[in-house]
């Protein structure tokens, strides 16, 4: 009966032994993805900012300027492209709606990202574009790859459409979170014009008639939680300028926009509340469980070859030649 038992134990220690590795390097990566129907929406606030007069043309000191920036992820495109590409694919509709003090538009930014649902990586499809504009993306944008690792990744930069690197700063601990700080700076660029202006009547025609031209700079910085890759919270030191052309008359430049943009703090409690969740999910499958089952298959081995050794110990010899009693009857 032990050695029965002790079989069954070692057939159970096998398994769980092999579903360890299994679970983290074969099952994870096919399991772990972003879904496409994600939708998520962030408000960031850059406070004392420098906003452009449209009307005078002269850079001003207002209160606050509001980011809007908006993630909806469009099923059936991500459906449509998965016929083709043969793996799973996110698309992600995203918006930048910028906003003055007085609530009108001062300008926004429509995006479509396509990406590979596992790790993170630009799928190149129709569709794909910033502003209407076709680009090809390199890099990743909004998201690290699961399991980010310490090291610099190419970031996408949607005024530039191009990619540039952003530096793995360092560990630090945000609100209670262990998180990876990344740094991307990008120089003084001369960028295109949104296609969609907040003057009346001012084209894109007339402004390239005018010989003016717009350049941005930027300090971007983000703190991602490593397991799901996932940034807590993210910043940029902005700013951008009109230059030269007959629309500034006699002066060189002006500012456009002048801001230090903040994540609000709801939006902040939320994300890091959000976060830490899906770490808890991402960790039950790359570390609990495999951990687990890799102890509880050495537990069921170890009992199982106790068992076995029990089993083949020598009977006790004075026990062997004892002669039983023949029984009594009356």
């Amino acid at each position: 009966m032990r050695r029965k038992v002790s079989l069954i134990l070692l057939a159970f220690a096998v398994f769980f032994a092999a579903m360890s590795p299994l679970l983290r390097w074969y099952a994870f990566p096919r399991v772990a993805k972003v879904p496409a129907d994600q939708y998520q929406d962030m408000v960031l606030e850059a406070k004392d900012a420098t906003l452009l007069d449209y009307g005078t043309m002269t850079a001003k000191k207002v209160p606050q300027v509001t980011v809007v920036q908006t993630l909806k992820g469009n099923v059936e495109a991500s459906e449509k492209i998965e016929r083709t590409a043969g793996r799973d694919v996110v698309v992600w509709d995203s918006l930048s709606y910028i906003q003055g003090p007085d609530g009108e538009m001062v300008s926004k930014l429509p995006e479509r990202y396509i990406f590979d649902a596992h790790t993170q990586e630009p799928v190149h499809a129709t569709g794909e574009s910033v502003d209407g504009e076709p680009v090809t993306r390199e890099g990743i944008e909004f998201k690290w790859p699961f399991m980010t690792e310490k090291r610099d990744y190419e970031y996408f930069d949607a005024q530039t459409r191009t990619s540039a690197p952003i530096h793995y700063e360092g560990t630090q601990d945000f609100r209670g979170v262990d998180v990876y700080y990344f740094e991307q700076t990008i120089p003084w660029t001369e960028v295109e014009f949104p296609k969609i202006l907040p003057v009346e009547g001012v084209t894109l025609d007339s402004i390239a008639e005018s010989g003016t031209t717009r350049w941005y700079t930027t300090v971007r910085r983000f703190w991602v939680e490593p397991v799901t890759g996932a940034p807590v919270y993210g910043e940029e030191i902005h700013r951008e300028e009109l230059r030269g052309g007959t629309l500034l008359g006699d002066r060189d430049k002006v500012t456009a926009f002048s801001g230090h943009v903040k994540m609000r703090e709801d939006y902040i409690d939320h994300t890091v509340d959000l976060v830490r969740s899906n770490r808890t999910l991402v960790l039950l499958m790359t570390t609990y469980l495999p951990w687990g089952f890799l102890v509880l298959g050495a537990g069921l081995l170890t009992l199982s070859l106790y068992l076995e050794a029990r089993g083949r110990r020598p009977r006790d010899p004075a026990r062997a030649d004892a002669v039983e009693p023949d029984p009594v009857s009356a």
